[in-house]
């Protein structure tokens, strides 16, 4: 018996990939890096970041290296599907700053034949779970937990620690606000939690 065989072009799959981690693991290092690969391959590319985030610069995503790709600043994750009309890659910069629809804005690009690349926390600094983040883990083909090094031992760090007494969930910064820290290190700072 012989399978039928057909010479078309096949649809395309879209799919889900989280780059997560602690701050100063190298995420957005490795969101630029796949999505310049992809505008090499004469891939339609389309880049967001939440408006909120003008750390480094107001428009391009920028890596704690330098290192640089234009995007656009989007105030909610519902803006991503009106702005990525026939891309064939979507990037999603510091996804833990967005809404909880952008699981679905996610989903929906996957399911459209996108893919969608996506970095961000997947911890806050009290070591909870971030924002869509998780839930993006979840739901992704792809997930890379990506670590930094701790910078009171020099272990595998996945904690981002906040030096500040400042409570709020979200408070931008670097390593003026921000140290990464292992397991044990992170835990010497909240004896009565661990």
């Amino acid at each position: 018996m012989f399978l039928e065989f057909h010479n078309h072009q096949s649809p395309k799959r879209g799919s889900i990939e989280v780059v997560c981690g602690s701050m100063f693991s190298g995420k957005t290092e490795e969101l630029i890096r796949r999505l310049r690969r992809a505008q090499f391959a004469k891939q339609k590319v389309e880049i967001f970041k939440p408006k909120i985030d003008t750390r480094y610069d107001e428009q391009a995503v920028v890596s704690h290296n330098d290192t640089t790709i234009m995007s656009t600043p989007v105030p909610s994750s519902e803006n991503i599907l009106l702005l990525a009309i026939n891309a064939d890659v979507v990037g999603i910069d510091e996804a833990q700053f967005f809404d909880m629809g952008l699981i679905q804005v996610c989903n929906t690009l996957a399911n459209n034949g996108v893919r969608v690349i996506v970095a961000g926390l997947d911890m806050d600094f009290t070591g909870k779970p971030f924002g869509p983040v998780p839930h993006l883990m979840a739901i992704a083909e792809h997930v890379d937990k990506v670590h930094a090094i701790c910078v009171q031992c020099g272990s595998v760090a996945q904690f981002s620690f906040r030096k500040t007494t400042e409570k709020s969930l979200v408070v931008l910064g670097e390593t003026d606000r921000y140290e990464p820290l292992c397991r044990t290190c992170y835990n010497s700072h909240y004896p009565e939690e661990t």
